[in-house]
């Protein structure tokens, strides 16, 4: 059983791996879309103190668990904090088969935007009307059933060959890929009329314009965009070996995801701020700003936007492909660790498994009654909205409290100090300043998301 675990073949394939992990489409949808949402400069810089005082420390404990067990997410809650922590092993488990059902719908659709700008890019721009290209092929059923399986496939070929020769492998040829493709798209909206008010959106702080629920919104968001809550950063940590420090490859994956979620942000915003009118039409969705806006932009504004084009949505697909995996590996690990079943099996019975609830999010926008009435949730239509609002509002946050519990309440501080600070340096004010934030600002942080949740917020 211990073989078929792994390991990490070095730590620079870890970072690269769980920095794919935490990038996801987070990053290039989500953070452009509440930055926009927020007004910018003030909200980001409140974003990245968030991301510094609740995401690193959280990371920094769900590697600790994992590592100090070797064991995922069940097995690790269980040995580090007691036996009745294994039923948050569960809940994180759950939630990442949950999470992984809908965000493959979302991944499919780069797929579908990559092969429509590929045949533009070939063939000519038509300039028809994106918006109703969207809404056209989400509500193909056939379409979005076929895009979903082709990314499970994928997703499940990689898990198959396990951490080292999956898992690392991947992340180390998609990943420079990734920081190539974005690296041309920056050089390219740089060029543009709108990069410099771009930048004065994201980096001038107009505190005035900041309120309480921008704030809210930057701590959600600092806490989801690491993939912390889930059970993947433990699942990532537990093929960690002794040599590799804890401390600095956290570091060095939130430098990285915060980096990519910033110059994402440069490149939407350039775009934007450069095309009249647009302002005006971005605000509707993170939907709209990815999948209806961009395509046509591409073609019209963006400098060598026919060549950029197919070159983006790859980036969109490597980033969701990279999360997948770290969602699929939890649920395998999980069969792997607890029920021995050999690790080809694991990953087809996961893929399977969660493939039967990916059908029900993927017909969630076919006008079928039956899949559009699965709601149970206010305002909420389908299978996928419902559960990316269960996941999103109630699993993460939980998840994410019970790990900060676990690790600054009952892991004791002997383990926690080993794991954390190397043997030949003391390490002292480091790991106590972990020690505070994972203990009380954490937990505080997180206590109000679910405050904010329970008193109408809605972080899906």
């Amino acid at each position: 059983m211990q073989s078929d675990r792994g390991h990490w073949g070095s730590s620079t394939g870890f970072i690269l791996a769980a920095t794919g992990s935490a990038i996801g489409l987070g990053n290039l949808w989500r953070f452009p879309y509440i930055t926009w949402e927020n007004n910018g400069g003030a909200f980001v810089l409140v974003y990245l103190l968030c991301v510094a005082a609740v995401g690193m420390p959280i990371m920094m404990a769900e590697f600790l668990i994992g590592r100090r067990t070797q064991k995922s997410t069940v097995g690790a809650l269980r040995e580090c904090a007691g036996p009745l922590w294994g039923i948050f092993g569960v809940w994180g488990v759950l939630c990442a088969f949950l999470l992984l059902s809908y965000y493959t719908v979302i991944a499919g659709w780069s797929l579908y935007y990559f092969a429509r700008t590929a045949a533009w890019s070939a063939a000519g721009y038509p300039g028809l009307a994106t918006g109703d290209l969207f809404q056209a092929q989400v509500g193909n059923a056939g379409l979005q059933l076929v895009l979903s399986l082709g990314f499970s496939v994928a997703t499940v070929a990689v898990v198959w060959f396990g951490v080292r020769e999956g898992i690392e492998r991947l992340a180390r040829v998609s990943l420079p890929i990734l920081f190539g493709i974005l690296l041309l798209l920056l050089v390219s909206a740089l060029g543009m009329s709108g990069s410099g008010q771009a930048f004065g959106f994201l980096f001038q702080a107009s505190f005035a314009e900041l309120e309480a629920g921008s704030m809210l919104s930057a701590l959600g968001h600092s806490f989801f965009s690491l993939s912390v809550g889930m059970g993947a950063m433990i699942t990532y940590g537990s093929y960690l070996s002794r040599k590799q420090s804890i401390v600095k490859a956290s570091a060095a994956i939130v430098a990285l995801d915060t980096g990519i979620a910033i110059v994402a942000s440069i490149i939407m915003f350039s775009v934007i701020f450069s095309v009249a009118g647009m302002t005006e039409q971005v605000g509707a969705s993170p939907v709209g700003m990815l999948f209806i806006s961009l395509p046509e932009l591409f073609y019209t504004e963006v400098p060598f936007g026919a060549l950029l084009a197919p070159l983006f949505y790859i980036l969109v697909a490597v980033a969701g492909l990279t999360s997948t995996i770290s969602l699929l590996e939890v649920v395998t690990a999980y069969l792997i660790d607890e029920h021995a079943v050999e690790r080809h099996r694991a990953t087809l019975l996961s893929g399977a498994a969660v493939f039967v609830f990916t059908i029900f999010a993927a017909l969630s926008f076919s006008g079928t009654p039956f899949f559009s009435s699965l709601a149970v949730f206010a305002n909420k239509t389908g299978w996928f909205e419902t559960v990316d609002h269960f996941v999103s509002n109630i699993m993460l946050p939980t998840g994410g409290l019970a790990v900060t519990l676990a690790a600054g309440w009952f892991i004791s501080r002997r383990v926690s100090h080993g794991e954390l600070v190397d043997g030949n340096e003391p390490g002292w004010f480091r790991y106590g300043l972990w020690l505070g934030f994972i203990r009380f600002v954490a937990p505080a942080a997180v206590l109000a998301i679910i405050i904010a949740v329970l008193l109408g917020a809605d972080f899906s």
